[in-house]
């Protein structure tokens, strides 16, 4: 099979033949048919994530069809389509998986990071952390929603009863839940780098109230504020922003360093929270959720040989929405 691989940190991937994985005695083994680009796979190829494994195929929002199962494997049957998240495999006994908070668990183990990820034709993934991808999307569509959706759909989660959200980056992730909060009746303001016109038009047409850069006055504070951005001098510009008992989340896995910042701008009981992962009851809510507003992901697709090219467009923001790598095409 073809697959991308990373082999070290701040060169591109290479495209090489692998032999066809074997699925063992929990894991099934997938056709590729959609593979979506994620900002974390930008991190592990600049080398800002420390620990993947080398040689590695990344790539972690994958949907594709059983081909093979591992002889335990009772969840799906060959022909089926699935769903792969970052969140691979967990120990599934400790304090923290026994306690909901699976996303936490210290021997966790992810998808294109740890384990062989979707930048392939084919790929293997334990069953148990897999999904059912709602008939409403195609491939190409459902990509996206396993990593921008569900650890998005996590971060806005926090935002609890936020009635006014900031979005500081309104990439993948924000274009999806963007519309998620406009469907349940709350404004967002929507920020970007300073004269993005095309990405401010974006998130006006998908129902933003308000959009400009993290240097502009608002109409009025924010109830809450969700950085997607891995920005660390947005965050003092996000406390500023918000209003006493409001909280700024940061949803990303990584983030340049974060400013000193006054005292004052946090006091007056605001919050300040990171989101680590996602676990599997974040994808349920969030996949069956997802069909009802519908949610309608905006895609720009490349093939497996031109990956590269769809990370460095992801790095200089050459695409509204998200990017989905196809390896059969």
């Amino acid at each position: 099979m073809q697959a991308m691989l990373f082999r070290e940190a701040g060169q591109p991937l290479e495209l090489v033949e692998l032999p066809i994985p074997i699925p063992t005695e929990h894991e099934v083994l997938l056709k590729v048919s959609a593979c979506g680009v994620c900002r974390t796979d930008l991190h592990i190829v600049d080398g800002e994530l420390k620990q993947p494994a080398s040689p590695l195929v990344p790539g972690h929002q994958i949907v594709g069809i059983v081909q093979a199962t591992g002889f335990a494997v009772k969840r799906f049957s060959i022909g089926d389509r699935v769903g792969v998240p970052w969140l691979g495999q967990t120990c599934e006994c400790c304090g923290y998986c026994i306690n909901g908070l699976e996303n936490l668990c210290e021997d966790a183990v992810f998808t294109g990071y740890q384990r062989p990820g979707g930048f392939a034709q084919l790929t293997t993934a334990n069953e148990q952390f897999c999904f059912t991808i709602p008939d409403h999307y195609p491939d190409t569509q459902a990509a996206p929603l396993l990593c921008a959706g569900l650890i998005g759909y996590r971060a806005y989660r926090f935002a609890e009863y936020a009635h006014t959200i900031g979005f500081y980056g309104f990439g993948a992730a924000a274009h999806i839940l963007c519309q998620l909060a406009v469907y349940q009746g709350r404004k967002i303001y929507a920020f970007t780098r300073t004269g993005d016109h095309p990405t401010q038009q974006f998130a006006l047409k998908l129902g933003a109230t308000w959009v400009g850069s993290s240097e502009q006055s608002l109409p009025d504070l924010l109830d809450a504020a969700i950085i997607f951005a891995p920005a660390g001098q947005l965050i003092p510009a996000a406390l500023k922003a918000i209003k006493p008992g409001g909280k700024v989340i940061c949803a990303g896995i990584h983030m340049s360093d974060i400013p000193a910042f006054p005292y004052d701008i946090l006091w007056g009981e605001r919050s300040l929270q990171s989101v680590a992962n996602l676990t599997r009851r974040d994808g349920e809510e969030f996949l069956k959720l997802a069909p009802q507003i519908p949610i309608q992901t905006d895609v720009t697709s490349y093939p497996l040989s031109k990956t590269n090219q769809a990370l460095d467009d992801l790095r200089n923001g050459r695409f509204n929405g998200a990017a989905v790598v196809l390896p059969w095409a």
